[in-house]
Formats: C-alpha cells, structure tokens, sequence
C-alpha cells in the first residue's frame, strides 16, 4: 500500500518574488527560494535525461518568480524572471525538494565551487 501524500491547501509567491511557500492539508508549510527551485528545476533542460545528466545552473541568486500556472491538479509551471519556464513542479517534488534542501544545497554550493562559478 502507499502512503497518502499531503495535498495543498495554499500557494503563496512571497512579495518580492524570490520564495515560495506551500502550505498542506496536514499541517506542513513550506518555503522554498526561488533560487533552490530554479537551480532543481524538475525539467529535462536541468535534469538531463539520466541521473548524470544533471546541468549546474550558475548565477541564479536573485532571479525571481514571475509567475505560477495550474498543470492540472497535481502539479504547476513556474516562469521565472531568467526566462526558464519548462519545470513542471508537482505537489511531491515540492516535498521532496523540502526534505532535501540541505544536502542538495551543500551540493549546488560545492559544486559551483569546483567549476569556479558563483550563485
């Protein structure tokens, strides 16, 4: 049997457009920063299309969310400033990227510094 995930209840786009916070059925809320969602967009464009495929996006510290658009009921587009809008967000990678943040962040960070790029 699978566990039941939790389903939103609210989206909210930060005013100055640089986080997002997700709010559950069972009582999570979550923040997210627009840079964390760009850098771990789900698209094939950042992730590749295997598990070594994944493409460091450098020079993402202060793009934005211009905006949040309804894919069905599971999941949502965001467009962002930079022009990337092919991610498409569903309500567990939000999870899944939460749980995440700090091992991937360190990654990211780790990462750019090897390459000799900044955020």
């Amino acid at each position: 049997m699978t566990e039941a995930l939790p389903w939103p209840t609210d989206l909210l786009l930060s005013p100055d457009r640089r986080s997002l916070t997700v709010s559950y059925d069972d009582g999570q809320v979550i923040t997210l920063a627009a840079e964390y969602l760009r850098v771990e967009s789900p698209s094939a464009e950042v992730q590749g299309h295997g598990p070594d495929q994944k493409q460091l996006v450098p020079g993402k510290a202060s793009v934005a969310i211009r905006s949040i658009e309804p894919i069905g009921n599971y999941a949502v587009r965001l467009v962002f400033d930079d022009g990337h809008d092919t991610g498409i967000y569903s309500w567990r990678y939000f999870l899944e990227l939460h749980r995440s943040e700090a091992n991937l962040r360190q990654a990211y960070l780790a990462a750019l510094s090897a390459a000799g790029l900044k955020r």
